[in-house]
């Protein structure tokens, strides 16, 4: 026997084909024209009653006709006054939009961006989100290279202030973390805290790009821009090493990961000289237990770091000083005959010559 849908069933399909069909008879288009002013086409209402309804369009008129007259801060105040008033109307995002290009005009970029940003937090199924977040990183990067927003109506140029347009950055990436402006917007974030001079916030911004954005054709970038950030903090071989061993990572990524990328050779240096300063570091701390720790305790110290030396970078000139301080240390310790190239004694007064020692 054939199954009988269920009442209820047959009901919720029935209302859903009847919303769907809704949805597309009252889908409309808010068209404005010189002869007849703002006018939805479709057969849609305006989502207000009669009256409301009547007075949301004719503020919307007399906006377009302000703007029309280039009053563009008249057009401002008015297209947010018709969304702050009737913010479930159809005209509530063309409102809001079009107020926040009459601020772009009048180059008052903090309330342009705020009233863009009111378009995609309240209407994200609006056509023209991805406009919208355009016109913010547009904003967002003006204020990061310097741009001066105007205050007192526009009028007089306020301080340059990049740390607003890391924040607008910061806002299109919550706003529109798929969109394609998202990867654009966290290096310019990165790049904004590099000026600030900012290399913490600079490392986390690289490393949420690089996490989130794998695949985009900036990631090389910002690969070896994070490897950049953590060789900055690179002391020297006498202080700790761990912004060594992680610039040296990262840069060995960069190498494996894109090696026809043309960014491979600088990589390759930066690598050298963090793995130079790892082996560096080594050799400080032997040096130290060679000269001033004259005790066979202090000369195992000294071979064991002269070995990790050479463990830390084989190939280098730091390996072959290594090499040769473990020649005399088999020298003075009987294992190995002097030979032409090697001291018989490390004596006391070579040890005063040497530079390197362990600042203790």
């Amino acid at each position: 026997m054939q199954r009988v849908p269920a009442r209820s069933t047959v009901l919720l399909f029935l209302a859903t084909v009847v919303l769907f069909l809704s949805v597309g008879t009252l889908h409309a288009d808010l068209v404005w024209t010189p002869q007849t002013g703002w006018r939805l086409e479709g057969g849609a209402l305006s989502g207000l009653p009669a009256n409301e309804g009547r007075n949301a369009l004719s503020l919307m008129n007399s906006a377009r006709s302000a703007e029309e007259g280039q009053s563009l801060w008249i057009a401002a105040r008015r297209y947010e006054r018709v969304g702050k008033r009737y913010p479930n109307s159809v005209y509530a995002p063309e409102a809001l939009y079009r107020a926040a290009v009459a601020r772009l005009g009048r180059k008052q970029y903090y309330l342009a961006f705020q009233d863009f940003r009111l378009v995609t937090e309240r209407y994200p199924n609006t056509s023209r989100f991805n406009e919208v977040i355009g016109q913010q990183y547009r904003i967002a990067s003006a204020l990061l290279d310097g741009r001066r927003n105007r205050m007192w109506f526009g009028l007089v140029p306020g301080p340059k202030f990049p740390e607003r347009g890391i924040e607008y950055f910061e806002a299109i990436l919550q706003n529109a973390p798929y969109s394609d402006y998202a990867p654009l917007a966290m290096m310019n974030t990165a790049r904004g805290y590099t000026k600030l001079k900012d290399t913490e916030a600079t490392i986390d911004a690289l490393d949420r790009m690089i996490n989130n954005y794998p695949k985009h054709l900036l990631t090389p970038d910002a690969l070896i821009k994070l490897a950049q950030a953590h060789e900055s903090y690179m002391d020297g071989p006498a202080y700790d090493q761990t912004a060594s061993r992680d610039a040296a990572s990262y840069y060995q990524d960069f190498i494996i990961q894109y090696p026809n990328d043309p960014a491979v050779a600088r990589a390759e240096t930066g690598l050298d000289k963090a793995r130079t300063q790892i082996a560096e570091s080594k050799i400080v701390m032997a040096d130290f237990y060679f000269y001033k720790r004259k005790t066979p305790a202090g000369r195992i110290a000294a071979r064991v770091l002269y070995n990790d030396a050479i463990t830390a970078y084989p190939n280098s000139t730091v390996a072959a000083k290594a090499r040769q301080q473990l020649n005399e240390l088999d020298v003075m310790e009987g294992l190995k005959p002097a030979d032409g190239s090697v001291p018989a004694t490390a004596t006391l007064s070579t040890a005063k010559q040497r530079k390197w020692y362990w600042p203790f």
